[in-house]
């Protein structure tokens, strides 16, 4: 369930996907939502973060947030992460990383998702990049591109990288199941509220959950707040 934010027309789970890439670019020249989508699904308390900082120093860093058809609907694509990777192990993610020498952050976010899921990167569009989002864990400052592909990619995941793709339809951000809910992890001794998608039977939190939430604001709509439930 959606619902209108500021000056942004609403989204319609109708959309076509020429249609969704024609608000993208329209909207990303337009402020975006930055920190106040992002506070919508960050955890209480998220450790070393703050609305809109950045540390300095931090290293640079791109995801990908690919939309494609899939059976008619436009479609997010996410990895869900092996769980021996030392970092953000068993975690819902866009592909990505850091950003190389000499390397655009484009270039970056393609070349990731080349490597992780087989992605060839001239079928990208590139419409833009989101707000910056500092990750503590990682010292990572991630810039969230946003590209389309006119049709599904060959997926190929990585080995020892990707578990699984998930391929999640737009169209479920606009039903009950798609919007946030709220639970608890446990951070050492301590208790976290954490908000989180389901999807896909998967929990989709911290900075994925954050740029999703910061990309349904980007299109005109925004998912219920949890923190409201």
């Amino acid at each position: 369930m959606l619902k209108k934010l500021g000056d942004r027309t609403v989204v319609s789970d109708s959309l076509s996907l020429y249609q969704i890439e024609t608000r993208i670019r329209a909207s990303l020249d337009l402020p975006l939502p930055g920190s106040a989508a992002h506070l919508r699904v960050a955890p209480r308390p998220r450790i070393g973060w703050h609305p809109g900082h950045i540390r300095p120093g931090a290293r640079t860093a791109a995801g990908l947030v690919l939309l494609y058809p899939l059976d008619g609907e436009p479609h997010i694509l996410l990895t869900l992460r092996d769980g021996e990777l030392p970092q953000h192990g068993g975690q819902v993610s866009f592909p990505g990383g850091q950003v190389e020498k000499n390397e655009t952050i484009p270039e970056a976010a393609l070349r990731e998702a080349k490597e992780e899921v087989g992605l060839k990167p001239n079928q990208v569009r590139v419409l833009g990049i989101m707000s910056t989002l500092y990750i503590p864990v990682s010292d990572f400052a991630l810039h969230p591109v946003v590209g389309v592909t006119n049709v599904r990619p060959v997926w190929r995941p990585q080995s020892g990288e990707v578990k699984r793709i998930l391929e999640v339809s737009l169209a479920t951000f606009f039903t009950p199941t798609g919007n946030p809910r709220r639970g608890l992890r446990w951070r050492g001794n301590e208790q976290v509220l954490v908000p989180y998608f389901e999807l896909h039977h998967e929990r989709v939190w911290g900075a994925t959950a954050m740029i999703l939430a910061e990309l349904l604001a980007v299109l005109g709509a925004a998912p219920i707040d949890p923190w409201d439930m």
